[in-house]
């Protein structure tokens, strides 16, 4: 989706898009959230295709949003609270070049505002480790199919659900409340 001077356009990977997907769709501004593919070789792959390794896409999300209201440099402050953007091609028990930490920007402002932040976090301590997110144009987005979108709304007591995905929820209503849809 091309962005128009009222709206912008950010493609992030941290893990899972299921997790990303949820806690996005938490955000005034947000007006779009898509899970899809970037970042590798494969024209159109499939998730299977994907799950392989081979295709050297990572799950990711696309996210249309009102720079009015959120801006790119606090949804990258939300990415960097829901994933670990230390572990190289894994989050948690996922592991995989898929499942790898990356920010496709989409102009070089949103590049110099990727690199200012990863910066910024790593300098103020946030992790233990270095941040091994990757910063890269976006090259091509394809979206993931039909029924891994809503995934945690349509399957809020799904083991998986529960167990990984309502917890980054709960932290994004936490820690950014005053930037929710609706309070909770």
């Amino acid at each position: 989706m091309a962005a128009t001077p009222q709206r912008e356009v950010a493609t992030l990977a941290g893990g899972c898009f299921w997790c990303l997907e949820a806690a996005f769709q938490q955000l005034k501004g947000v007006e779009k959230v898509e899970s899809g593919y970037a970042g590798g070789h494969v024209v159109n792959p499939s998730y299977e295709q994907v799950c392989t390794g081979t295709t050297g896409h990572a799950e990711v999300l696309q996210i249309t949003f009102d720079p009015a209201i959120i801006s790119f440099d606090d949804l990258l402050h939300v990415f960097f609270t829901i994933h670990d953007p230390t572990t190289l091609n894994r989050q948690g028990a996922d592991v995989g070049t898929q499942y790898r930490s990356a920010i496709f920007y989409h102009s070089p402002e949103q590049k110099a505002v990727a690199e200012r932040v990863i910066a910024e976090l790593q300098a103020e301590g946030v992790w233990d480790d270095l941040t091994v997110t990757e910063v890269k144009p976006l090259d091509a987005f394809y979206p993931a199919e039909e029924y891994h979108r809503d995934y945690y709304r349509r399957n809020p007591n799904q083991g998986y659900c529960r167990a990984v995905i309502a917890p980054k929820v709960a932290k994004v209503r936490k820690l950014y409340l005053d930037k929710l849809k609706q309070p909770v």
